[in-house]
């Protein structure tokens, strides 16, 4: 698909991609981006690589929207956490670096690659990049993930999601010392109209039609332990907003550490001590409780903290002179 359009006078000024969303509406702004990145936007027959640019009005601008090939998952040789496995499913324990399903320029790596690559048998979907994926964890975030090996176990399984009769629950480091012992944030989450890779609570900015694409959500959380200037939180999620737990810890100011996204520090300083960089974001998919598709028997499957985030809480705890016994045993639960 080729179109053209010459850029009106009171565009003057707006950015080339956003000039160019508003006159291809049919395109994502993913997708704009692409076709930028790519030299098949083109301004007055030259061809610019910036979104960012701005038009003066005027110009006449060619878009050439090339069909992308088809992605597929495609099998990799990597190895997997296993931490259950039966007929209907298995649940993974997801290191964080890892995507859970391929996307446009990220094809390898990913979990579901590894599920192909051990001869996994998958539920089927019309999308061939997520095969057996009935819900997602972020890519820095760790832990339990359940994936279903045939249609009938994916739409039970999709089914509990949807009616928010899966208990899921997170381990998180935020930033700053949470007031009380335990709370629940009830703030609606949208995307984030003028920094389209976030999400964000509602803000008075936004127009109406932003606002009312944004979702409830609810995140309950308890206090572990405080660790000088931060706090460890056992999380519940209620619902499974993308982001949730970090767009609602940044909104109450304290921000998951590690996740410079949503406003962390790029490291913590404990009085003149300045620690290493996480490398990640301090949140963890520890537990995961849910009726098995088949049997209907209630499972709890849990995932131990990974090595690295418990060696960042005792560097942590050696800088604010804390005994870190205290912290193994406010998460004797999650090791």
């Amino acid at each position: 698909m080729k179109r053209e359009f010459d850029v009106a006078p009171e565009e003057a000024g707006q950015r080339l991609d956003r000039v160019v969303t508003a006159h291809c509406p049919e395109l994502s702004r993913t997708r704009i981006q692409e076709l930028i990145e790519a030299g098949l936007v083109l301004i007055d027959g030259r061809a610019t690589k910036k979104g960012s640019q701005h038009v003066r009005g005027g110009e006449r601008v060619t878009v050439d929207a090339q069909d992308r090939p088809p992605l597929r998952a495609e099998a990799e040789a990597i190895p997997l956490d296993i931490l259950h496995e039966d007929e209907d499913v298995i649940a993974i324990n997801k290191p964080a670096g890892m995507t859970v399903h391929a996307g446009a320029g990220n094809p390898r790596g990913t979990l579901v690659n590894a599920l192909l690559g051990r001869g996994q048998s998958l539920s089927q979907s019309s999308d061939l990049l997520r095969p057996g994926i009935v819900h997602r964890l972020d890519k820095e975030t760790s832990g339990v993930i359940l994936v279903a090996k045939n249609d009938a176990a994916h739409a039970k399984l999709g089914e509990a999601f949807r009616q928010r009769t899966v208990k899921k629950t997170y381990i998180a480091l935020v930033q700053g010392l949470l007031p009380n012992a335990s709370g629940r944030i009830e703030l609606a989450i949208g995307r984030d109209p003028k920094r389209r890779t976030r999400m964000a609570t509602p803000r008075k900015t936004w127009d109406s039609a932003t606002l009312n694409s944004a979702r409830e959500a609810r995140t309950d959380w308890r206090a572990l332990a405080r660790i000088d200037s931060s706090t460890l939180v056992e999380v519940q999620l209620h619902t499974g907003r993308t982001h949730q737990i970090r767009v609602h810890f940044s909104a109450l100011k304290h921000p998951v550490v590690g996740d410079t996204l949503y406003g962390a520090a790029s490291q913590l300083r404990i009085g003149k001590i300045t620690l290493p960089p996480l490398g990640r974001n301090f949140l963890h998919a520890a537990k995961l409780g849910f009726a098995h598709p088949r049997t209907g028997e209630w499972l709890e499957l849990r995932a131990p903290l990974p090595h690295g985030l418990r060696a960042f809480l005792r560097q942590l705890a050696t800088a604010a002179a804390e005994d870190s016994r205290r912290i193994d045993a406010a998460l004797a639960a999650y090791l």
